[in-house]
Formats: C-alpha cells, structure tokens, sequence
C-alpha cells in the first residue's frame, strides 16, 4: 500500500479523477480525518471536506504504482 496526498478542490477535478482510477483494478481509499471513503464513489468524495487534501491510500501491486502515479499528477499535493 502506498500513501499519497491529494487535491480535489473542484467538481471537475473530482470527476476526472474517479474517471481515471476506475481504469485500475484495484483498491483506492480516501481518508480524510475519521472517515475513510472508497475513492472511486463519486458521492463518497462529496462528503468530505474537499478544502483540504485528502490522503489516498493505494492498494496495487509495486508493478502498477509507477502508472498510477502518473495519471495522478494532476492531482497531487507537493
């Protein structure tokens, strides 16, 4: 599993961003605080507070974290 934080601060962005990570086969969770949200749950994103960023937690194989982060870019914080 692999810790990444993220931004998704617009509605636009949430929607590509679900569009993007339910190209993987696996598992990817929000959390944000005490709530943990599946990640490819459009609704679930709108119930967190998305002024800040969100933790995503990656569950993928070494293998396939190399292009999970790519499409991620855009979304990451720094």
């Amino acid at each position: 599993m692999k810790t990444v934080k993220i931004s998704l601060n617009s509605i636009d962005k949430v929607k590509s961003f679900v569009n993007e990570i339910t190209k993987f086969d696996y598992d990817f969770d929000l959390v944000s605080g005490r709530y943990v949200i599946d990640a490819k749950s459009i609704m679930g994103i709108f119930s967190l507070d998305l002024s800040k960023s969100i933790d995503l937690n990656i569950h993928a194989t070494d293998g396939a974290l190399d292009d999970i982060l790519t499409v991620l870019k855009p979304y990451l914080v720094d």
